[in-house]
């Protein structure tokens, strides 16, 4: 049974940085392609950014890019994500994702999720 936990989400000011983790219980991590997404209020959930199960490929939203880095570490099934220069808009519950088969792209077939960290940037 596939386990995500994420962990690290609170209420910052604008301008300040989190880390979020996600641990995973999975047997053999490095087959995951893992993302993490967020949801803000009245909005869809949308992938800002996810790395493949090797690392060595990575994608970014345009709203996250520069300001945001994901990270994996095979040894200890977690991902992390590296959230600077937090703006309000960046308020959301934040998911982490894994899929196990292949896709040309990051972007699609993430099938399990954690329970989400909620992540509050006040202005």
């Amino acid at each position: 049974q596939v386990q995500l936990v994420e962990s690290g989400g609170g209420l910052v000011q604008a301008g300040g940085s989190l880390r979020l983790s996600c641990a995973a219980s999975l047997r053999t991590f490095s087959s995951y392609d893992m993302g993490w997404f967020r949801q803000a209020p009245g909005k869809e959930r949308e992938l800002i950014v996810a790395i493949s199960r090797g690392g060595s490929d990575t994608y970014y939203a345009d709203s996250v890019n520069s300001r945001f880095t994901i990270s994996r570490d095979n040894a200890k099934n977690t991902v992390y994500l590296q959230m600077n220069s937090l703006k309000p808009e960046d308020t959301a519950v934040y998911y982490c994702a894994a899929r196990l088969d292949y896709y040309t792209s990051l972007k699609y077939g993430y099938n399990y999720w954690g329970q989400g960290t909620q992540v509050t940037v006040s202005s």
